[in-house]
């Protein structure tokens, strides 16, 4: 199922062989302890209900449990649906399914790394600003020298965003945090064409507490960190506060940059501006929020702030390092949702969302 295009998954659809909507194992789902997240109310179905999306809930056929488990951390669940193949579940909560991840994988990666210039191309330009920006803070570069454009991902497990960092050529080392080794084992399991993320060798993987990392991590030491955290619940809620993105900060260059899942317009408002609100606070470069459409999770929709530090000034509205669309077709894994036009759309916001946050957002 990974391997197939978007357009060659199956529609929503009855199948042919069910009773009544009721898949054919529906008998164990129903016999077993119910899983976390299967409805009692509509047999055979997965419905995703949560505190954070109170009075409404997504559901999703489930042909076939494959996996479940509980880690040190949450309850980790895989099931093949009837229409949008293998989903991983954390703690109730949809976190991609073969069909939609695409949408939110490659926006979260390519919103900030096209943003940022090749350090490939013309890197010394950009290495000598940030020298001189060093020196006015009087912080000593006797030792400094142009690095290699170095990326860290915080959580990610899946491997879906190291798969999408992966395509820019020009980034030298990649670092991710991931607290939960279950989330990265059974990610490889399942969806392989994910978890292939892993397989470059550019990537360190460190399994622990991704606020801890970054503390630890000197002080500008990456040009870009993405975090693709879960909901601001269980063991995520640290990355929304404002004590990690002051880590975050300090441990990106003059000029680096951030993005961070940001929740649902539609949603959580008021987690938002709260983001917002800290951000500017702590980044004296650029704060934006954009978004994307992603079918399976709460609205249909999620958002990313993406902030830059004080240093060579960044526009994340216009890419000014995008990724090649014609070799990118070319490849084995030819981009499926990001190109340069949805890049600037995703800055778009609707009428009440700018009133809300559009003020506090530069």
């Amino acid at each position: 199922m990974a391997a197939e295009s978007v357009a060659d998954l199956p529609v929503k659809r009855q199948r042919e062989d069910d009773e009544n909507g009721v898949p054919e194992n529906a008998s164990t789902l129903l016999n077993d302890p119910q899983p976390q997240g299967i409805s009692a109310v509509i047999p055979g179905w997965f419905s995703e209900i949560s505190p954070m999306w109170p009075g409404e809930a997504h559901s999703l056929k489930v042909e076939k449990i494959l996996f479940q488990g509980k880690s040190d951390y949450q309850n980790v669940m895989v099931f093949q649906s009837s229409t949008y193949g293998k989903v991983l579940v954390l703690d109730g909560v949809i976190q991609l399914t073969e069909r939609d991840e695409c949408a939110y994988q490659e926006m979260i990666t390519h919103l900030p790394l096209c943003s940022i210039p090749n350090p490939k191309k013309g890197g010394l330009e950009g290495f000598v600003k940030i020298v001189a920006i060093l020196i006015a803070q009087n912080v000593d570069v006797s030792m400094l020298t142009p690095a290699a454009a170095l990326v860290l991902v915080i959580g990610g497990g899946d491997g879906g965003v190291l798969r999408e960092v992966s395509r820019h050529s020009s980034i030298e080392k990649i670092d991710i945090c991931e607290i939960d080794k279950m989330v990265v084992d059974v990610s490889k399991q399942f969806f392989p064409d994910i978890a292939v993320g892993f397989d470059d060798p550019r990537v360190t993987l460190h399994i622990g507490d991704g606020v801890a990392f970054l503390k630890a991590a000197p002080e500008g030491t990456y040009d870009a960190v993405i975090v693709d955290s879960s909901d601001p619940i269980g063991p995520a809620q640290e990355l929304f506060e404002k004590p990690f993105f002051e880590s975050v900060s300090r441990a990106l260059r003059p000029g680096g940059v951030v993005c961070t899942q940001a929740e649902s317009i539609w949603l959580h408002m008021h987690i938002i501006e709260d983001i917002v609100a800290n951000c500017r606070q702590i980044f004296k470069g650029s704060v934006n929020y954009a978004w994307t459409t992603v079918p399976t999770y709460p609205s249909g929709m999620i958002g990313f702030m993406l902030c830059s530090t004080e240093g060579p000034s960044v526009d994340f509205k216009h890419p000014v390092n995008p990724i090649d669309e014609n070799d990118s077709q070319q490849s084995a894994r030819p981009l499926k949702f990001y190109n340069r036009e949805i890049h600037t759309a995703a800055f778009c916001l609707p009428s009440f969302a700018k009133r809300a946050i559009g003020s506090k957002a530069t």
